[in-house]
This record gives C-alpha cells, sequence and structure tokens, in this order.
C-alpha cells in the first residue's frame, strides 16, 4: 500500500476513534460556561431613521455564558458595529447618500436568560431538548462618539439555540436595545431635539443586531452519583 494512503488510512482511524470516544459518554459532559462569538447585522431606528432594518450595517462581537441551570443562564457579551442615517439638510434629496452621518458603536451587556425547553444534551432524559427557543432580559452601557459617550439602554433578545454536540453551541438572535437617552446621531438637530430625555421612553433612540453565532463549552459540571452511598 503507497505511504500516502496508509496515512489517510491512519488518519481516518484515528478520527473514528476519537468521534466515537466523544459521542460514547454523551451523557455524562455536561458544561457551565459557553465562551463563543457573533456575527451579522446591525440598525438603528431614531429621529434619522424611524424603521428599523433600513442602512443595516456589519455586526460582531464576543460573549462569555454561565449555566445556572437546565432553564436560567446569564451572559455577558460585547458587540461592535456601525449606526448610519441622513443629515437633516439632505432629507428628501437624490444624493442623501452623500450626507449621511456615521457612528461607530461598542455595546457591552449582561442579560438573564430564560429557556422555553430544558436545555441539554442527555440521550436517557427525554425531557432534555438539544434545542430550544430563549428570551433575555438585562442592562447594558453604548459607547460611541469616538468613545467620548456612554449611554445606558435596556437589551431584549429572542433567539434560538441548538446543540449539536455536548461541547459545541449554535445560535441566531435578534436583539433589540433601547436607549435612556437621544443623543447617537452625532448630529444637533437630531439629538434631544425635544428635551424629553429621561421622561418620555418614545423618545429615546433605539439600535439592534440580528447574528449568528458559536459557542464552545468549558468547566464541566460535578458529577453526582444519586445511587452510591
Amino acid at each position: 500500500m503507497p505511504y500516502k494512503m496508509r496515512c489517510v488510512g491512519v488518519l481516518a482511524l484515528f478520527l473514528l476513534v476519537v468521534s466515537s470516544e466523544a459521542f460514547a459518554d454523551i451523557s455524562e459532559r455536561l458544561y457551565h460556561i459557553e465562551i463563543g462569538v457573533d456575527g451579522g447585522c446591525g440598525y438603528y431606528a431614531g429621529d434619522a431613521e424611524r424603521f428599523i432594518f433600513q442602512d443595516i450595517r456589519e455586526a460582531y462581537g464576543a460573549g462569555i455564558r454561565y449555566q445556572l441551570d437546565r432553564r436560567w443562564a446569564v451572559r455577558l457579551k460585547g458587540m461592535a458595529h456601525r449606526i448610519t442615517g441622513y443629515n437633516p439638510n439632505t432629507a428628501g434629496r437624490a444624493d442623501t447618500r452623500m450626507g449621511m452621518w456615521t457612528n461607530q458603536m461598542v455595546n457591552i451587556d449582561a442579560v438573564g436568560e430564560f429557556n422555553f425547553f430544558p436545555y441539554g444534551r442527555i440521550r436517557y432524559d427525554r425531557r432534555i431538548s438539544p434545542i430550544t427557543p430563549y428570551i433575555a432580559l438585562g442592562i447594558g452601557v453604548g459607547l460611541h462618539d469616538k468613545w467620548k459617550k456612554a449611554s445606558v439602554y435596556v437589551p431584549f433578545i429572542v433567539g434560538l439555540k441548538w446543540q449539536p454536540h455536548p461541547r459545541v453551541v449554535i445560535h441566531a438572535a435578534w436583539q433589540n436595545n433601547v436607549y435612556f437617552a437621544d443623543n447617537l446621531e452625532t448630529v444637533s438637530e437630531y439629538n434631544n431635539r425635544y428635551n424629553m430625555n429621561g421622561s418620555n421612553i418614545m423618545n429615546c433612540d433605539v439600535t439592534g443586531q440580528l447574528v449568528a453565532g458559536i459557542a464552545f463549552s468549558f468547566l464541566q459540571y460535578k458529577l453526582v452519583c444519586r445511587t452510591c452511598k
């Protein structure tokens, strides 16, 4: 047998053994912590843009999740994205794209997550599901205007996550951030133009992200033998 064919055969056998070992004790591998990355698109809605998903731009970030139990988790995440809109003196013109403002943002938020189904990868317990929709709510801060300003917001998230392997989680999420401010545009005509900051939630700016991501699990649960004495 040629040398290259033997190498391929050995490599295939090695991968088969490793994968078999990984899934053989699938019921024993439960983890507390997930670390992952996200990527997708972001948008802004406020005085310059009234509707979501207008002038969407790239969004990307990373986060860490701590599983409290099968239903609840807490997560800390950072996301960078760019928001854009029209300057007031160019609205309604054919060349409005030449008069757009832009603002690079970094969102840092902490949320509590609730899984609709008991979540995990345990083949001997049909009550535990490897796929579940989830919602999350928390508090965050957005850094913007060349990191000179910080605005507090409330993030609300609707998502779906799937665990194809005990150490791999794939998810998709839609996050909306409602700010306690009206100052994301960096344009004086738009920033708190009605002097209602803090008194009317309808005057606040909103940003959001539609992303997909992958995470890897660490810190295995301590296994307990319930029948041992």
